[in-house]
C-alpha cells in the first residue's frame, strides 16, 4: 500500500524546496519583524480574473513567508469594500485604480503602494437574443446595461462609450450585476440587453455565443485603442497615515504581491489549477485557462503604477464626470511606487 501521506509530503517539500531556490519563498526567520502580523483585506468579486496575483499570493502562502497573517473580507460591491476601509473595519483594500480617484474627491485621501494589473481587463457586450441586429452604440438606447455596480470600472468604461456615441447616461439603464455566477444568468435570463464586466464570465458568454463583444480592455492594445493610451487595473491601497505606522507590513504585502506576478510570468495550466481555488473556475477549467492564455499580458509585471497610466485614468474620468476635476487633483498622491520598486530590485521581476 502507498503511504499517500508520505507521497504528498515528499511533493510538497520539492515545491517548496524549488520555490525557496527561486527565492519566491524566504525562511520566516529571514524576515523583518513587521508592525503588526495580522491584516484585514477587503475585496468585492475575489474570484474574478482581476483579483487573480491577490489570489496566488494568498493560495502560495507568499503572505505568510512575509510574516503576515491576512484575513480577506469578500464584500458584494466595492462600495462596500472601500467603507469598510474609511470605518477602520479594513487596512487595506484590493480594487481598481478608477476607485482612489472617487475616494479622493470624496476627501478619503487614500493611496495605492502595488498594481496587480497594467490593463482595466472588461469587456462589454451586447445580448445576441435581445439585440440579434446590433450596429452601433446608438442602438443602446433605451436599454439596461448590466455593469459590476454603480461607479466601478464598469459603470466608467461604458460612460466613456456612451459619450463618444453622443448619448447621455440617462439613455440607458444601469443594473449592478455583480462579477461572478450572476452576470451569466442576468444575460442568459434576459434580464439585461447588453454587460460590461470582468473576466471570465465575459470569455464564458462570448464563446457560448450569448453575447457579441464590442469594446475589449482586456488586452494592452484592446485598452490603449478604447482609452487612448495605458490605464491601471487594480491595486492594494491603504490611508497614508496606515502606509507611514506599518511600512514594514507594507513592504511585505508588497513583496507578496509582486512575487505572486513573478510567478505567474512563468505559470503553465497545471501550475494555476493547484494553486487556485475551485471557485475561481465558474465551473469550467478549459474555459478559465483558455481565457487566462488570452489576457495574462493585462497582468502587472512589477507591481509599479505607470506614471502616464495614472494621469490617463483621472483624465478619463474627468472628461465625463462632473464632480472629478483633474486640474485639483494631484494624481501623483494617490499613489507611490517605493514599495513595488524596492520589491521589484529584490525579486528580480
Amino acid at each position: 500500500m502507498v503511504n499517500t501521506n508520505r507521497r504528498q509530503f515528499n511533493v510538497t517539500s520539492t515545491a517548496i524546496v524549488g520555490m525557496l531556490a527561486a527565492g519566491l519563498l524566504q525562511p520566516l526567520h529571514a524576515q523583518s519583524r513587521v508592525e503588526k502580523t495580522k491584516v484585514n483585506l477587503a475585496v468585492a468579486g475575489k474570484a474574478s480574473f482581476y483579483y487573480l496575483p491577490l489570489v496566488i499570493a494568498e493560495q502560495l502562502g507568499f503572505f505568510e513567508a512575509e510574516g503576515i497573517s491576512l484575513d480577506i473580507v469578500d464584500f458584494p460591491s466595492s462600495v462596500r469594500a472601500q467603507q469598510a476601509l474609511t470605518s477602520g473595519n479594513a487596512d487595506v483594500v484590493c480594487g481598481a485604480f478608477e476607485h482612489l480617484i472617487n475616494m479622493h474627491i470624496k476627501h478619503h485621501f487614500v493611496q495605492s503602494f502595488v498594481a496587480l494589473g497594467r490593463a482595466p481587463q472588461m469587456a462589454m457586450g451586447v445580448s445576441v437574443k435581445n439585440i440579434p441586429n446590433y450596429k452601433r452604440m446608438a442602438d443602446l438606447r433605451g436599454k439596461k446595461i448590466g455593469i459590476a455596480a454603480p461607479g466601478t470600472g464598469t459603470n466608467i468604461m461604458v460612460n466613456l462609450l456612451l459619450q463618444r456615441a453622443g448619448l447621455l447616461q440617462s439613455d440607458v439603464s444601469y443594473i449592478g450585476v455583480g462579477t461572478t455566477s450572476g452576470v451569466v444568468s442576468a444575460v442568459r435570463s434576459g434580464q439585461i440587453d447588453a454587460i460590461c464586466n470582468l473576466e471570465p464570465a465575459m470569455t464564458l458568454l462570448e464563446l457560448n455565443g450569448d453575447i457579441k463583444i464590442i469594446a475589449d480592455s482586456r488586452t494592452l492594445r484592446g485598452t490603449q485603442a478604447i482609452f487612448g493610451g495605458d490605464m491601471p487595473g487594480a491595486c492594494l491601497f491603504a490611508l497614508p497615515e496606515y502606509i507611514q505606522k506599518n511600512r514594514l507590513v507594507i513592504q511585505a504585502m508588497t513583496n507578496a504581491i509582486v512575487r505572486a506576478l513573478k510567478w505567474l510570468q512563468s505559470a503553465g495550466p497545471r501550475d494555476l489549477i493547484r494553486g487556485l481555488p475551485e471557485a475561481n473556475f465558474l465551473g469550467d477549467r478549459g474555459l478559465f485557462l483558455a481565457t487566462y492564455q488570452n489576457m495574462r499580458e493585462s497582468i502587472s509585471l512589477d507591481g509599479v503604477t505607470a506614471e502616464d497610466a495614472a494621469r490617463l485614468s483621472l483624465k478619463v474620468m474627468s472628461s465625463f464626470d462632473a464632480t472629478v476635476k483633474a486640474e485639483r487633483l494631484d494624481i501623483g498622491k494617490a499613489y507611490t511606487n517605493m514599495f513595488a520598486k524596492q520589491a521589484k530590485s529584490q525579486f528580480d521581476a
